[in-house]
């Protein structure tokens, strides 16, 4: 197998650091930036304040202010962006597609084959080595700023697989870092995909909630846990948008952000998607087997080289503004050209 075409990284979750704790029996009232302070390891008295000033800090699922003074049992969550990074960033220049871009963030459509993180295997090329070198060449004084949570730096917030198109949002600074990532931890952004999966559905829309996690036999692979036990909760809806008989072209919005999340719900499903030769996909799975057939199938497989997944939809609120932002892309050519195929060869 090409480990190359997996992205092995993290879910969206751990783009950013998350600390959940309960207070201790015995703790005496303190100031909570404090006993943040204490409680959180290398976490600083700036970076704390700022996490409370955004909204960041909830105390029993409410928002804290920086003179809360903690109580036993009280239980606390808390969002802060940029976890430690593990490998230095090398600046590249390598093109974006860049969809949108103002002084906090940017939209980007990233083309299939592109990793978006360097990780093992993949320490240059990503998008974010495009990042840092198009963000660290921006002119400074088009984005001027004595604020320095303003500071120009490309926050990730979340990712697609490499064999995967479709957009991103991107933070620019810490404060808009800071807002998206809570965004995204509370499931308020809107993300959906269009999939080419194999087979006929049976139901017109649908809900997998099943825990992904690591798979035990393939660490390099995810596997379903639907009784929970493993890995972590994970919550795809589907919507059929149109049938092929062998194959069917699906919407999936994503309630949370797992790695391989909808690739490996639909293996789930039975269904996985076309051309995904990690989870199944890349040999021919309904239909009857004639010489006819198959070429069809393989000259698919030629064009689509890849999962048919694409990220076409994004919503989100700007974290300055407070406005509802929304974007949607385009098909790549090469899904485009296989359910044009599918759709001709069915409808005979």
């Amino acid at each position: 197998m090409d480990t190359e075409g997996l992205d092995t990284a993290s879910d969206d979750k751990d783009l950013y650091e998350h600390f959940s704790f309960k207070v201790d029996p015995g703790q005496e009232p303190l100031r909570i930036d404090k006993f943040l302070l204490y409680k959180i390891e290398n976490a600083t008295r700036t970076r704390i304040q700022y996490a409370l000033e955004e909204g960041n800090v909830l105390v029993n699922g409410k928002t804290s202010k920086s003179s809360y003074k903690v109580r036993p049992a009280d239980e606390i969550s808390v969002v802060f962006p940029y976890p430690k990074r593990e490998i230095e960033l090398i600046a590249e220049d390598i093109p974006l597609n860049i969809v949108y871009e103002d002084a906090d963030l940017m939209v980007v459509n990233k083309a299939a084959g592109m990793v978006v993180h360097p990780a093992a295997g993949n320490f240059t090329g990503t998008l974010m080595n495009a990042l840092v070198y198009y963000i660290g060449n921006l002119p400074k004084s088009t984005h001027p700023s004595k604020d320095p949570f303003r500071e120009l730096r490309p926050g990730l917030i979340h990712r697609i697989d490499k064999n995967t198109s479709g957009l991103l949002v991107i933070a620019k600074n810490d404060r808009a870092m800071t807002k998206l990532a809570k965004e995204f931890h509370e499931k308020k952004v809107m993300r959906k995909y269009i999939a080419l999966a194999w087979g006929d559905f049976k139901e017109a829309e649908g809900t997998v909630n099943a825990s992904v996690g690591r798979d035990h036999k393939d660490r390099k692979k995810m596997a379903v846990y639907p009784d929970g036990t493993h890995g972590r909760n994970a919550v795809t809806h589907y919507k059929v948008l149109e049938r092929f008989r062998y194959v069917t072209l699906l919407e999936c919005r994503l309630e949370t952000g797992r790695t391989h999340q909808i690739r490996v719900h639909m293996q789930y499903l039975k269904h996985p998607l076309f051309n995904d030769e990690v989870y199944g996909g890349d040999k021919i799975l309904r239909g009857t087997i004639t010489s006819k057939y198959s070429k069809f199938v393989e000259n698919c497989f030629a064009i689509l080289p890849r999962q048919a997944l694409h990220a076409m939809s994004l919503g989100f609120t700007h974290p300055t503004t407070g406005e509802a932002m929304y974007f949607e892309s385009e098909l790549p050519d090469d899904m485009q050209q296989v359910i044009e195929k599918w759709r001709a060869y069915t409808s005979n």
